[in-house]
């Protein structure tokens, strides 16, 4: 295995098949597999490669000075780099770390219309204003973004087909529980990719080796990194606050209700002080934010209170790097895997749901009597996903159903160490097939 196999390779091969195809900016956290996965692409299925880094070339920011037309741009590049030949049809050019060059997205709509060359940009998002980049070029580019590995890349990489991950699904869709065998080696690699987490070089370390050997300390490099990563580039804010905003995330998730709380980031943090700082986090691709709903009703997006939510780590992985050393020997020698108050069980949800496309929102009443993880929704109704560190009963799932204040809520999902099974309104299915809800509700719609 020569690399990691990625859903986005699909969508690499589909959108090089399109007639007129756009300028792709595919965007998403630092160290997710993006350069890579554009140049193994662009050598399959092109003749000449052009890597444009404008993080590590600097020289090349200079290309747009003089103007936005594609005969201008390719001058001056070919006049830093006179080795490189472009031969239109035949050409990608691939501008990498756009966010160290913002200007560069102003071209794609020159390149668009001028359509001799195609061209891919990718970027970390942080440190620019992706709106201001995003006002450019519209209707001339296409965007997409990437995450970490999900579970069912991860069972990729261990070997899995898609057979076999299409016969779970067949499981879900009939309800017929998992065979104890299927069901162990299932919950076996969950559990792994619950420790690991979906960032590339620690699923090839694991993977390559076998073991968990320095997968941890790659995991806490990479959380350094990304704090390195906030320093160098957060601009027109405090950087201290981002910093203390990212590194308090696991004290919160620690908690009972795990709510947010700027009050208590920093001594006399007050809240005007912070913000635009989780926004800036999310917008990294570093966090997914997960709202309070104020009703478990529709429409879900005009129905949250700004001021109370949960940060999720974007990697599940991360958030394991920021444990402190007790929880990672209860984690990995007594595989309590429900440590922070079953913390890693939602972040790992968070990430599988976020990766599916869907939004993030939780309801908890104001007695604390009720509280649900994450809501979905189908064609008209909403469904409430509890998520139980073990398999224990959905309590506020069937008082939520079970009360006639919401009509919006018909039935509903419980997430736990358990075999697939439905009682009244309620589906369970194990954790580890998260990753296929957004099929399941779908499908059920249909």
């Amino acid at each position: 295995m020569e690399r990691l196999q990625r859903k986005i390779d699909t969508y690499l091969e589909n959108w090089k098949q399109t007639e007129g195809r756009l300028p792709l900016i595919i965007k998403g956290a630092r160290q997710i597999g993006k350069t890579e996965a554009v140049l193994s692409f662009a050598r399959k299925h092109y003749a000449h490669v052009l890597e444009i880094n404008f993080a590590l070339q600097k020289e090349f920011r200079s290309i747009f000075d003089e103007g936005y037309t594609v005969e201008t741009i390719v001058q001056n590049i070919t006049l830093l780099r006179p080795d490189w030949e472009l031969v239109p049809g035949e050409t990608l050019l691939f501008f990498d770390e756009l966010q160290a060059c913002p200007a560069c997205a102003t071209s794609l709509k020159a390149f668009r219309l001028d359509g001799r060359y195609d061209v891919i940009c990718s970027g970390s998002l942080m440190g620019i204003n992706y709106q201001e980049i995003e006002s450019n070029s519209v209707g001339y580019k296409e965007d997409v973004t990437m995450h970490p590995l999900d579970f069912e890349e991860f069972l990729w990489a261990k070997g899995y087909h898609p057979e076999q991950i299409e016969s779970f699904y067949q499981h879900m869709r009939s309800l017929r529980p998992l065979s104890a065998t299927a069901l162990e080696v299932l919950q076996r690699s969950f559990r792994e990719y619950l420790v690991l987490g979906g960032m590339p070089a620690v699923v090839w370390t694991f993977i390559q080796q076998g073991n968990y050997s320095r997968t941890l300390a790659l995991q806490r490099q990479l959380l350094l990194g990304y704090e390195e990563d906030i320093t160098k580039y957060a601009q027109g804010m405090d950087q201290a606050r981002i910093l203390n905003a990212y590194r308090k995330i696991p004290v919160f998730l620690g908690k009972d209700n795990k709510k947010f709380q700027i009050s208590k980031v920093a001594h006399g943090a007050r809240s005007r002080e912070y913000v635009g700082v989780t926004d800036w986090l999310a917008n990294a691709g570093i966090v997914n934010i997960c709202y309070c709903l104020e009703h478990p009703e529709l429409p879900l997006k005009g129905n949250i209170d700004p001021d109370n939510y949960r940060i999720y780590f974007g990697d599940t992985g991360l958030l394991v790097a920021s444990l402190d050393e007790e929880a990672q020997v209860d984690l990995r020698a007594n595989k309590n895997f429900g440590v922070y108050k079953g913390a890693l069980y939602e972040n790992i949800v968070a990430q599988m749901l976020t990766a599916q496309g869907y939004g993030l929102y939780f309801y908890r009443n104001r007695s604390a009597t009720m509280e649900i993880d994450f809501f979905l929704r189908d064609a008209d109704s909403l469904l409430p996903v509890e998520v139980k560190a073990g398999n224990t009963g959905a309590k506020s799932l069937r008082a939520l159903l079970d009360s006639e204040k919401y009509p919006d809520v018909r039935r509903g999902i419980k997430l736990a160490d358990a075999n697939i099974g439905a009682n009244e309104n309620i589906t369970t299915f194990p954790y580890a097939l998260t990753f296929l809800l957004k099929r399941w509700i779908f499908e059920q719609i249909l």
